[in-house]
């Protein structure tokens, strides 16, 4: 579709040229394509632009924010003139927290305080290049996180159940703001179910682009952001932890199935677990088990959830649906040259 292109910040979706931004349909990448907690003997941290490690050991005692912001607003002013898409997934919050020197102290809540006010900063200086470039109003922007807070070090996730890794809706439920003047209806709020897999199948569909001939997993939600529907673009959503299914939600109804060893992202599994029904409406912190009182709804979203094992698997059954993960014989780390 004409569009430049260009990844700056986190990635950790494999540091393989293969598995990099460039190799996915990006022009450029300037980032570091690891976890900033992953700083480690053998793979010093890189920066990276493109493929090549321009720098190694960041993020320890000073953010990259500033850097990230600074090469965005490059890209901005660069590609004004014609079709731009940038992604833009910042290092920050994560653990450890680093926020810029400026910024330390400006918060009340310590370090993780610090540097979502540096955050707000730097998309700060994205709006003033946008607006200076003359193309505020003709340009989607899209803010959102990808979990929910790790709560017991930085954040909160209240009144939601959970945190980070998890399951629950406080591991699950980001806030998503989104702009486009004279396109997304000012002011207005949707408590529709929509998700990051929705992404892809939104833009191309704003950018007149095609989808790649399989299934996709996310919804055109357009008509949800534009203010011309209130549907729920989905009868169902899942929510896998791993290659477990452990829940399903269709509207306010949200139900774990019962397992015999629940899952974690980090540590040794939970346990067996008894099968639990919420009604998010009416219990958002995900605290009393209607299941005993709401048959009908329980036998639905069982069924909801055979149909996810049958086409995305669920632990050691697979799926139809399931496409394989990358992977190669021969590591290639992103290392600083000697």
């Amino acid at each position: 579709q004409g569009y430049a292109t260009m990844c700056i910040g986190k990635w950790h979706l494999g540091d393989h040229p293969d598995f990099m931004p460039t190799s996915h349909g990006f022009d450029h990448y300037f980032g570091i394509p690891y976890s900033n907690d992953m700083n480690r003997k053998n793979v010093p941290l890189p920066l990276v632009r493109d493929l090549t490690a321009i720098e190694d050991s960041v993020q320890r005692d000073t953010t990259i924010t500033t850097q990230y912001t600074e090469e965005a607003v490059k890209f901005i002013k660069a590609n004004s003139k014609k079709p731009f898409f940038l992604y833009l997934p910042h290092t920050a919050v994560h653990l450890p927290l680093v926020p810029g020197e400026k910024f330390k102290g400006t918060s009340k809540d310590g370090a993780y305080g610090d540097w979502v006010q540096e955050i707000d900063w730097s998309m700060g200086e994205l709006f003033k290049t946008l607006k200076a470039e003359g193309i505020d109003e003709n340009t989607f922007v899209l803010f959102t996180s990808d979990n929910g807070s790790a709560r017991e070090k930085q954040g909160s996730n209240l009144p939601l159940s959970g945190r980070k890794g998890r399951t629950d809706e406080g591991g699950m439920r980001v806030p998503c703001v989104v702009r486009w003047p004279g396109k997304i209806p000012a002011g207005t709020s949707s408590g529709t179910i929509t998700s990051t897999l929705d992404i892809l199948p939104t833009f191309a569909a704003i950018a007149g682009g095609q989808l790649p001939d399989r299934v996709i997993d996310g919804k055109n939600i357009w008509p949800i952001l534009s203010g011309k529907s209130k549907a729920h673009p989905r009868e169902a959503f899942y929510y896998y932890q791993m290659d477990q299914l452990q829940a399903v939600r269709s509207g306010d109804w949200k139900l774990f199935v019962a397992m015999d060893s629940k899952k974690r992202n980090w540590g040794k599994p939970e346990g067996k677990k008894e099968l639990k029904l919420f009604n998010l409406a009416k219990d958002i912190g995900e605290s009393k088990n209607v299941a005993a009182a709401n048959p009908k709804v329980v036998k639905q979203l069982l069924a909801y959830a055979e149909n996810a094992r049958k086409e995305l698997g669920d632990v050691n059954r697979p799926g139809k649906g399931q496409r394989k993960a990358g992977w190669v014989d021969k590591a290639s780390p992103r290392l600083l040259a000697q």
